[in-house]
């Protein structure tokens, strides 16, 4: 009989307070995981490669969940290029070493589709990786990520580790961060429409042509697909990490893709905003198109549930409960 992970396993999840590492820390415990370990960045400083080692040894995790990263949208990529590199680049390399060095059994690596090529044939398969150049808006954050990438494949071969790389599409959700100035799309225009609502204005820019086309993913649908990886046994993780032509990389996707222009209505539906949608062409678009090919992950037994329709209305709740608070 194969082995798989224990219910009472030690579960690191970095990055447990902010929205990916909430949503996966919510399914380990329904899905029955009771032996958590979680540490805010007060409390760790993960780019310190010292103080990750030491943590690492005293807790000594059966598996480790990467959650933790440096995000934001196109203008905070564009204003901060270093911080998003350095940050990423040092979570990365500092949690995966100390990983192997005490010999955890498995471990998780988030990245985000950024990673693939900006002229990428759709959609996206994780073979095109490193096919072609990337998005400049956000190419020091995509080349931390797939340093992280490598690294694990790198030690899968070397060192006989179980590392897997999970490639999200575009995450929403509980959890987010509603900053006009840092946000991710959907947060970003989610406080925009409700601003100009509460504040009874009769348009609302959106950065862009609102042509691109983008595919997004509600963020406890991405948690279950970390919980289903987590849980695989020994021969279904063999076949993902012992390949010496293909990193240990799976896609994560909706399968469904949307304009800008579209969503904006979407959200603007969501708010009850009524004003006009202005769109500033002269705002960067960033990458043209970006669809997931998911069908490894899903031939491993998961598919998103979360409709964009519905997603948009929890995380709008979400957002009106914290601003409440």
């Amino acid at each position: 009989m194969t082995r798989k992970l224990a219910q009472d396993a030690a579960i690191y999840v970095a990055g447990h307070r902010g929205m990916v590492g909430q949503a996966i820390w919510r399914a380990l415990q329904r899905n029955g995981y009771c032996n958590l370990i979680g540490r805010t960045r007060d409390e760790l400083d993960l780019t310190d490669q010292h103080a990750v080692v030491e943590f690492i040894e005293q807790q000594r995790p059966d598996a480790v969940i990467i959650a933790a990263a440096r995000v934001g949208g196109i203008g905070a990529n564009v204003r901060y290029p270093a911080r998003f590199f350095y940050d990423n680049a040092s979570i990365a390399l500092n949690l995966i070493h100390a990983a192997w060095q005490v010999g955890v059994e498995r471990l998780i690596f988030l990245g985000s589709s950024c990673i693939y090529p900006r002229e990428c044939p759709q959609p996206i398969k994780e073979e095109y990786l490193l096919s072609g150049p990337l998005e400049f808006t956000n190419r020091p954050y995509a080349v931390a990520k797939i340093a992280g990438i490598e690294m694990c494949w790198a030690y899968n071969r070397q060192y006989g580790t179980r590392f897997v790389a999970l490639q999200p599409t575009n995450l929403y959700g509980p959890g987010d961060r509603y900053d006009l100035e840092a946000s991710h799309v959907i947060p970003a225009l989610l406080l925009r429409f409700d601003m100009a609502k509460r504040d009874n204005l009769s348009a609302v820019e959106v950065w862009g042509s609102g042509r691109p086309l983008r595919e997004f993913l509600y963020v406890d649908d991405l948690a279950q697909a970390c919980v289903r990886v987590l849980e695989l046994d020994d021969n279904e993780l063999s076949e993902i990490v012992c390949s010496e032509k293909m990193p240990p990389l799976i896609n994560v996707g909706s399968g469904e893709e949307v304009s800008i222009a579209r969503l904006a209505e979407m959200v603007a539906a969501t708010v009850g905003y009524e004003g006009e949608i202005a769109f500033n062409p002269v705002r960067p678009d960033g990458t043209p198109r970006k669809l997931l090919d998911s069908s490894r992950m899903q031939a491993l037994g998961w598919s998103a549930v979360t409709s964009l329709k519905d997603g948009l209305v929890f995380a709008y709740q979400d957002m009106l409960a914290r601003r409440n608070q």
